[in-house]
């Protein structure tokens, strides 16, 4: 086992698909994360806000950028920049014409997660921004 494979963190999973949240929170808790799952920007940036004032922060924050009828990660991710300069967020999106998608730095994002995405590239993505982060 490889020093990156011991890597976990915090990490706040918003879609507003139920199914992906489900699998995917499931998964990183079998690979040692604590999880957190929301289904809008609004309920993300409640919950951060939350953490970072008790201390705990987030690790990483993966956002649907798209969420029909509610605040999107385009939205949330400027509200959790006001809140925390340093927050570590995923831009995550079936849309790859979003410019979002080909220059997530301009916004505000750490990285992208392509949809349709499988656990392993979340792992790899979420682990590396944090692994990346502690040597900062």
């Amino acid at each position: 086992m490889s020093q990156e494979d011991q890597v976990t963190g915090s990490i706040l999973l918003m879609d507003d698909e139920e199914p992906i949240l489900d699998v995917m929170e499931k998964l990183l808790i079998r690979k040692g994360f604590t999880v957190s799952t929301v289904r809008d920007g609004k309920e993300a940036v409640s919950m951060y806000k939350r953490s970072f004032e008790t201390g705990k922060r987030f690790d990483v924050v993966v956002m649907d950028l798209t969420i029909p009828g509610g605040m999107g990660g385009k939205e949330a991710i400027q509200e959790l920049k006001a809140l925390d300069p340093n927050v570590l967020a995923v831009a995550s999106s079936g849309f790859s014409n979003d410019p979002i998608m080909s220059d997530p730095a301009a916004y505000g994002f750490s990285a992208i997660l392509p949809k349709p995405y499988n656990i392993r590239d979340l792992i790899e993505l979420v682990r590396s921004l944090i692994l990346q982060n502690r040597k900062e």
